[in-house]
C-alpha cells in the first residue's frame, strides 16, 4: 500500500519513552459528505513507548497486528489488547493511556478513522 503521507513520531507522555511512528497508509473522502474523510494509519511502538493524553476528533477502530497495547479513554476501563483484537473511540473521547505493555517487545497496531477533512489525526489535550 502506498504511503499518503510521510511518517510522524508521537512525542511520548510525561516520561522520556521512545516516540511512537505514525504511518498514513491511505486517505479518502467519506462518500456522501464531502466534508468528512476515511483514514487509514499504523502506529508502531517501540518497547516502552507511550502516548500523551490526546483525542482524534473521530471515530476510530483500532486493530492490533503484533505485541500487546493498553488503552483507555476518559472514563472508560483501561484494556490491554494483543494480536487479533480490537478498540473503539468515539469523537467526543480523551484517550488517557495508549502504550506499549512491553518494555522489550515493540507492537504494532492498524486505525481506521473517519474524520473531519484535513482534520490533524492527533491533538494533543493539557
Amino acid at each position: 500500500m502506498q504511503s499518503t503521507a510521510p511518517s510522524a513520531p508521537l512525542r511520548g507522555s510525561d516520561t522520556l519513552a521512545p516516540e511512537a511512528t505514525v504511518r498514513s497508509l491511505m486517505a479518502k473522502d467519506l462518500a456522501g459528505d464531502p466534508a468528512r474523510e476515511l483514514s487509514l494509519i499504523t502506529v508502531e511502538y517501540p518497547p516502552g513507548s507511550a502516548d500523551p493524553a490526546h483525542t482524534h476528533h473521530a471515530q476510530a477502530l483500532v486493530y492490533v497486528l503484533e505485541g500487546t497495547i493498553e488503552m483507555q479513554v476518559k472514563d472508560g476501563a483501561p484494556v490491554t489488547l494483543s494480536p487479533g483484537q480490537t478498540f473503539y473511540e468515539g469523537p467526543d473521547d480523551v484517550h488517557i493511556v495508549g502504550r506499549n505493555a512491553s518494555q522489550t517487545a515493540p507492537a504494532k497496531f492498524l486505525v481506521f478513522l473517519v474524520k473531519g477533512k484535513g482534520a490533524p489525526l492527533f491533538t494533543p489535550v493539557k
